[in-house]
């Protein structure tokens, strides 16, 4: 990976603040001091996100420009269709376009693939280059590089997909509630963390109700549920969506339940 930012000039790396772009995003710079930084703000992005970004930025001397990508602003996004992530994508490498003459690179990697990522056409439309792909890297691969350069917090990273993830297919995006769905998630989190492993927590809007998925050893009991269910009520009430959590339910954790591939019609 190092001899391949070697062999190229400099690139622009848009990072989300995951482990995939922002290990490409350590390595570019090492390698590349010119190397320039994306990174899109908006109610989608976790603020947790934005915040390890910034003090990698801050650590590695990045040539860092934040930007708003304006996908909340595109009503073909709000509508959030299945390929809600294509408008995603086309709003962000529009914006870095007009910020930067480099070829843009991204964190996808091998594994992705292997999955329905409409995103990587909004990228074939924009020349966006995957180094990862190109080198036959997969995830466990690049978390292999994190290792090896000591990035202790990005190696074992959980996956973290923009909040607009957890709201179902065809159901509007609505990006004053996406904050209120990172605040439950990480307060449901540092509740849960305090006596059980936690893998991962999610917080889904559906039609009819919100579904809280927690992945934890050992299982939540019933009390602990009861509490959790009643912190999510809190929250949302709090925020102003207290008709939208009259019904909670806590369940497991399944990965990218939310999308549904035929959009649902959603009645009022």
């Amino acid at each position: 990976l190092q001899d391949y930012f070697r062999q190229q000039p400099p690139m622009a790396v848009a990072v989300s603040g995951g482990v995939d772009s922002m290990t490409l995003a350590v390595v570019a710079g090492r390698v590349q001091p010119e190397t320039q930084v994306f990174h899109a703000i908006s109610p989608a992005v976790p603020a947790a996100a934005t915040a390890r970004v910034q003090r990698y930025a801050a650590a590695e001397n990045w040539r860092l420009t934040v930007i708003d990508a304006g996908e909340m602003d595109d009503e073909a996004y709000l509508s959030n269709p299945a390929n809600r992530c294509y408008f995603c994508k086309t709003n962000l490498y529009d914006s870095v376009s007009r910020q930067t003459d480099l070829v843009l690179a991204s964190g996808t990697n091998l594994d992705d693939l292997d999955d329905y990522r409409p995103g990587l056409v909004a990228a074939e439309e924009h020349d966006v280059c995957h180094p990862y792909v190109d080198l036959g890297i997969s995830k466990s691969g690049l978390r292999a590089i994190a290792a090896e350069l000591l990035l202790t917090d990005l190696q074992e990273l959980p996956a973290a997909p923009c909040l607009s993830s957890r709201v179902t297919t065809g159901i509007a995006i609505d990006p004053e509630l996406l904050p209120v769905v990172d605040e439950v998630e990480q307060e449901v989190g540092r509740r849960v963390s305090q006596t059980h492993q936690l893998h991962a927590v999610r917080c889904r809007i559906r039609p009819r109700e919100v579904g809280l998925q927690i992945d934890s050893s050992p299982s939540l009991d019933a009390m602990i549920k009861a509490e959790l269910i009643a912190c999510v009520q809190d929250i949302f009430s709090v925020r102003g969506y207290a008709e939208q959590a009259t019904h909670v339910v806590v369940e497991p954790y399944r990965m990218g339940s939310a999308f549904l591939v035929e959009t649902i019609e959603v009645s009022e």
